[in-house]
């Protein structure tokens, strides 16, 4: 029997579990760090400290960089993932409560299967259509929160937007000679800390330290568990099972922000919040989970490419954590 039929281990659920607790934490750990610093320099901050842990592992384990055209894609995953979609997410969740922010972050595997088959990487499949029709439904009703002043329309779309970057570094990777998983992050998280950096010099922000425990506590988290830690438990997970069960961490992502979000920064679950979440993940499942064949185990000791941007949810799109 293999690891497909008997399904994943306790260490496998462990660490999946794990996964799925500190990516939902991070968008209420990017909440509180934004609170106190500006959004470019706190995530530019946070990415230079993981990228300075990320190299030294490189350089411990003497892996190669990526070269030629392996790193022309590190780059190119850098600047969408680690630039484009964090900044625009920083930017977004200032004005979104934590778990409105989660919810369509989740949106990233539908996203990716939209762009693939626009790409001709992959098959039209109805159910990817149905999905987003679905999710499309489900931000429709949080927007229309935006006359009574609860739903910041303009962070909606900047977060809608920081997706769309994240499906779109996933496609750029199944495009450009794969290298290992460490070493690719390593450079693309190294590219995108400075990137935010420049924009946050280009913008004005200040360079101010956090003033409060809490955001000291949040920064430190972000930059080594919520990055770093996030990252090494996703690859060992994903040796260890499927792709496609590891896929599932995009739904319950958001229900641990959601939940987090409403204990410690006593954000309001309404009804309307309820049924837009309840519309955009059942999107997100249907069109971009569902209806698949399982990707065969993975039992290689070699990393397999990383951090989540929906891995089988897009026949294998790449992989980047939330938040």
């Amino acid at each position: 029997m293999n690891l497909e039929e008997r399904g994943p281990d306790r260490l496998t659920l462990i660490s999946f579990a794990a996964v799925a607790l500190m990516g939902g934490t991070n968008f209420v750990a990017v909440k509180y760090s934004v609170s106190d610093l500006d959004p470019f320099w706190g995530a530019g901050g946070r990415f230079v400290v993981a990228a300075v842990i990320l190299l030294a592992i490189v350089a411990a384990r003497r892996l190669p960089l990526p070269r030629g055209g392996a790193l022309v894609g590190a780059i190119l995953y850098g600047i969408l993932s680690f630039t484009a979609f964090y900044a625009l997410t920083y930017y977004a969740i200032q004005r979104l409560p934590a778990g409105i922010a989660a919810i369509l972050g989740a949106t990233v595997p539908l996203l990716t299967f939209l762009f693939a088959v626009v790409q001709r990487l992959e098959p039209f499949r109805w159910r990817g259509l149905i999905g987003a029709v679905v999710a499309v439904a489900g931000i429709a009703i949080l927007a229309g929160g935006a006359g009574d002043g609860s739903i910041h329309v303009p962070s909606v779309l900047a977060m809608l937007a920081g997706a769309a970057c994240g499906a779109e570094a996933g496609i750029v990777l199944k495009r450009f000679p794969g290298t290992h998983p460490v070493t690719t992050n390593a450079v693309a998280i190294a590219i995108g800390g400075v990137l935010l950096l420049v924009l946050s010099v280009s913008t004005g922000e200040s360079f101010a330290l956090p003033s409060r425990a809490a955001t000291w506590t949040s920064v430190a988290y972000l930059a080594t568990l919520g990055t770093v830690g996030l990252f090494i438990l996703y690859v060992f997970a994903l040796n260890r099972w499927t792709a496609s069960g590891m896929s599932y961490l995009f739904v319950l992502m958001p229900i641990v922000a959601v939940i987090l979000s409403a204990t410690l920064l006593d954000e309001r679950v309404t009804i309307r919040f309820a049924a837009s979440a309840f519309l955009v993940l059942a999107g997100t499942y249907v069109g971009a989970l569902s209806g698949r064949r399982r990707a065969p185990a993975i039992v290689s000791r070699e990393p397999v490419p990383a951090e989540p941007v929906a891995v089988e949810a897009t026949a294998a799109s790449a992989q980047r954590p939330p938040c």
